[in-house]
């Protein structure tokens, strides 16, 4: 086997050089396996019998569930085993999440616990801190939560006036100001707490509930995840020792940004979970619901339905566990206590897309499901309609959608500016090539689909480098820019990760997904690119620059209904989403 180049293992370096296999679903370990089907069986039998009591207000059996998660050890995952956890790596976690999507408002209180709540105290705690409170949020006897945003400050986390004070003994902190929409706070134990020490200085606290001057607000009535805790964290000369500082004093946004980056490829997890069971949920019932003496699942609308939720989620799916598969390999590849930390933040485009990808991707799975079930989709009594619910929040969680589409470009280009990707040198190559015309074709199995990613990677390049020669530093004013030069990036690597994914399976349906996805993904990136290009320079100029968009997404003739047909059978033989099998 050919070794993988460089670059392509570096976060973003795929833009520059293909890799030639990635990690999958298919390499799951008999360990990773095991937990998922006991989380499996936990949800089927623990949680969803009690969904409709919580999502009616009996949020208090959230915290005999979280127990009973500790006592199976999901909730130790990510927990170091000298105090109590597992160790396990990343893709087990994305795993348990994954399991976890069906179980609507819980996943959410679950997901909450151990990512944001648990993960600040793992990464940037003292020893004595992790000493003091890691068992017990191990063994879900103390119940996690993250107080960041406030009423002015959400995606701009460092506009927070939350204020610390250091008080006149020098003793503790006090901390003074509301946070707004915090999950899991009716019932939490320990709260990571963000506030600006005198005034200016961005840092985290570990908050006890029962410090003085902590209080709660009611719980905020949520269009979806109703079964979870929703409530503001009131803090009025709140008490908290000077040793329950987390980290440094003015480095707050080192952990409020690694940890959310961890909780981004995790919603790209539970979007996978979550759009599984919407597929299982609408083809078991368009085979069940009868129309004119037959199935609904024998009409070709209801298959290219079907096709289409699968083919999406094959992408998102690869591009997940991809992203993860590389992140546990570089933790592999690294030692010290900041070995999983400085891995994660290698990756931090990746995850940003990853949040994107999925969240969209199961918004429309479960839309289409809805469709489906048709007017019963829309009653309270089929499961499809609280997912539909609870899925809405997940594009606005951990920095929304397009914060995350300004993230991934800005990341890009930081890298090249610190010299640490040699994407401007790459960007400018390009230019002259692509005025020249080329005529080459691509031979052998999968020549021309990745020879076709590969264009789509140039997309991106070019779209990124007109950018930056036109706007320089003003670049960060066009939003709108950034967001088709993100949107093709997105495309690029969900096409690349089916593809990659397809060749390594044995599966005539995988390949017809990828393939079918990358001819999506180009005419995505067409259209995004005609957009953006149309800010970025006018006249022959813009003539020459669509002209070259147009050859570099140039598509060989696919019969898509054909295709589509060919997934949907497998999906209703399947019975919802089909499994895969490594060559």
């Amino acid at each position: 086997m050919a070794a993988e180049p460089e670059l392509a293992k570096r976060g973003g370096g795929w833009l520059l050089e293909a890799p030639t296999s990635i990690y999958s679903p298919e390499d799951f370990d008999d360990a990773t396996r095991e937990l998922a089907k006991i989380t499996r069986q936990f949800v089927e039998r623990d949680v969803l019998p009690k969904i409709e009591r919580m999502e009616a207000g009996a949020l208090e059996l959230n915290v005999p569930l979280m127990e009973r998660a500790g006592e199976l050890g999901a909730l130790s995952v990510e927990v170091p085993e000298e105090y109590g956890g597992l160790d396990l790596p990343k893709v087990v976690s994305a795993v348990v999440t994954e399991e976890l999507a069906a179980a609507g408002g819980f996943a959410v209180t679950m997901t909450a616990h151990t990512s944001i709540g648990t993960l600040p105290l793992v990464y940037f705690g003292t020893e004595e801190q992790k000493r003091r409170y890691l068992p017990k949020l191990a063994s879900g006897e103390w119940i996690a939560a993250y107080a960041l945003t406030e009423a002015n400050s959400g995606s701009d986390a460092l506009a927070a006036r939350t204020r610390a004070t250091l008080s006149d003994d020098r003793t503790h902190y006090l901390l003074n100001g509301p946070k707004q929409v915090i999950s899991n706070a009716g019932f939490a134990t320990l709260f990571p707490v963000f506030a600006q020490v005198d005034g200016e200085q961005f840092t985290a606290f570990l908050v006890e509930r029962d410090f003085p001057g902590v209080s709660f607000g009611n719980e905020e009535q949520k269009m979806g995840i109703k079964s979870s805790s929703t409530r503001q964290v009131i803090l009025q000369n709140a008490e908290v020792p000077r040793e329950n500082v987390l980290g440094e004093i003015g480095k707050g946004h080192r952990i409020a940004f690694n940890v959310l980056n961890v909780g981004r490829f995790k919603l790209g997890a539970s979007s996978v979970g979550g759009a599984k069971r919407a597929l299982e949920q609408s083809t078991r019932y368009a085979l069940e619901r009868k129309q004119f003496d037959q199935p609904i699942a024998t009409f070709g609308l209801i298959q290219q339905k079907l096709a289409r939720m699968a083919m999406r989620l094959f992408a998102s799916e690869s591009a997940v566990y991809r992203t993860i598969g590389l992140i546990d390999a570089a933790i592999a590849g690294r030692s010290g206590a900041d070995a999983a930390l400085n891995s994660i933040q290698e990756y931090l485009i990746e995850c940003s897309i990853l949040k994107v990808l999925g969240t969209e991707m199961l918004d429309y799975v479960l839309d289409e499901g809805v469709q489906i079930h048709g007017g019963y989709g829309y009653l309270h009594d089929f499961p499809i309609e609280r997912a539909y619910r609870d899925s809405r929040i997940q594009r606005i969680f951990e920095g929304t959608n397009e914060i995350n589409r300004m993230l991934i470009p800005d990341m890009l280009l930081r890298r090249a500016m610190k010299g640490d990707l040699p994407l401007i040198a790459a960007a400018n190559r390009l230019r002259g090539e692509l005025l020249e015309p080329s005529f080459e074709r691509a031979e052998g199995e999968w020549a021309l689909e990745r020879a076709e990613v590969a264009n789509l990677k140039k997309l991106a390049l070019f779209v990124a480098g007109l950018a930056v020669e036109r706007f320089d530093r003003a670049l960060e004013r066009e939003q709108e820019v950034l967001a088709v030069i993100a949107n093709i990036v997105i495309e690029a690597f969900a096409a690349e990760s089916a593809l990659l994914r397809a060749t390594q399976v044995e599966s005539p349906v995988a390949s017809t997904m990828a393939r079918v996805y990358l001819d999506s993904a180009q005419e995505t990136g067409v259209r995004e690119a005609t957009y953006g290009l149309s800010r970025l320079a006018g006249g022959d100029d813009l003539r020459t620059y669509l002209s070259i968009a147009r050859r570099l997404t140039r598509r060989e003739p696919l019969d898509i209904v054909g295709a589509e047909r060919e997934i949907a059978a497998n999906v209703i033989e399947s019975r919802g989403y089909p499994t895969f099998v490594p060559r």
